[in-house]
């Protein structure tokens, strides 16, 4: 009776927990909640602990911006969690942000991991939830919930296979009957390439920036392929801090220089995918040459990535409909008919 009264007032939810951002699907609704997975911590001397000040948002309002006594930060890594504790108040914010628990409120949460995470790195996530009061908690990888957002048909025997690129990692995944046939992520994604723009400003132009510049960059000017007519390609103007006289200075960037800043990481992008198809059963290859390399994921979205992709594999690739959401609405379509995907959801106890 308890367990049909918890089932009955509660609002179940899935949670694609970023590195970037956090998704929030919920059972009924959609997608309730978009936010940086930024928090902002002030250090309690008196008391010995971090105390939270602001989060999402509000929280990346201040990145770079901060005196000493306050830090805005990302309690996630490489999609797994560098801080617990600031994590299970971040993963608590916005939950209860959307959800007012009450006593009959503790919702079933399920919780989307890159397929790299560690088993500690995915007890950590699920504790977090747990403190967060969830009444169960699921883990599911971010590739097979990418896949059922995107809409490959997973389901029938024919080889999709899909590309997940979001801030901390990139996930690569060849799914066929409902099951994963081949799965690898690399620690390489949206926030190395801001770290790239980063040390490509500094060594060329001298000129110090932060990461919120170099997303700014990578968003409005980016591209994996650098323009052949230098005379159409867009520039953008940047501030930041010289090096050599440590006052601040504006400079110019163009796409060309934004490409070849990329180039490294798009070429490891490039490499998963390539061993990625090397390693996939010949049936399965035979499929994905007619349907395709599905892209997910807000790295996704970098200009001319798809034709990089296109141009070294010789496989045809496009980017999914509303790709910054795929993850988050595949979780939600395994949250509304959870009996059929309980073979693809972990629970770590």
């Amino acid at each position: 009776m308890y367990d049909w009264l918890m089932k009955f007032f509660s609002a179940d939810m899935a949670i694609d927990l970023g590195t970037a951002n956090t998704l929030i699907y919920v059972k009924g609704h959609g997608i309730v909640l978009d936010e940086p997975s930024v928090v902002a911590v002030a250090e309690n001397r008196l008391l010995g602990r971090k105390e939270v000040l602001a989060v999402g948002e509000e929280a990346k309002k201040m990145l770079g911006r901060t005196p000493g006594t306050i830090s805005a930060m990302r309690p996630l890594r490489d999609g797994v969690i560098a801080d617990f504790e600031i994590a299970e108040e971040m993963i608590k914010y916005f939950i209860r942000k959307i959800h007012r628990r009450t006593l009959f409120t503790a919702p079933l949460i399920i919780i989307c991991v890159p397929s790299c995470a560690t088993q500690v790195e995915r007890r950590a996530i699920q504790e977090a939830a747990d403190a967060a009061g969830a009444r169960k908690v699921y883990i599911v990888e971010e590739s097979t919930a990418a896949a059922i957002g995107a809409g490959l048909p997973i389901e029938k025997p024919v080889g999709s296979m899909v590309l997940d690129i979001g801030g901390g990692t990139t996930e690569i995944s060849v799914m066929s009957l409902g099951g994963v046939v081949y799965s690898n992520a690399v620690r390489t994604a949206g926030d190395q390439m801001d770290a790239d723009i980063v040390d490509y400003v500094r060594k060329n132009k001298n000129l110090l920036i932060g990461e919120t510049t170099a997303e700014e960059i990578k968003k409005k000017i980016g591209c994996a392929i650098a323009p052949k007519d230098k005379h159409d390609e867009r520039e953008m103007k940047i501030k930041g801090r010289d090096l050599l006289s440590g006052v601040p200075r504006e400079t110019v960037i163009t796409e060309s220089q934004v490409a070849s800043a990329l180039a490294q990481t798009v070429e490891k992008i490039i490499g998963t995918v390539r061993q990625a198809l090397e390693l996939t059963p010949p049936e399965l290859s035979a499929d994905i040459v007619d349907f395709g390399i599905a892209m997910t994921g807000g790295g996704a979205m970098l200009r001319e990535l798809d034709t990089a992709i296109r141009q070294a594999t010789g496989l045809p690739a496009f980017l999914v409909d509303n790709p910054l959401t795929c993850v988050a609405r595949g979780s939600g379509k395994m949250l509304v008919d959870l009996d059929k995907s309980r073979h693809v959801l972990q629970t770590m106890y």
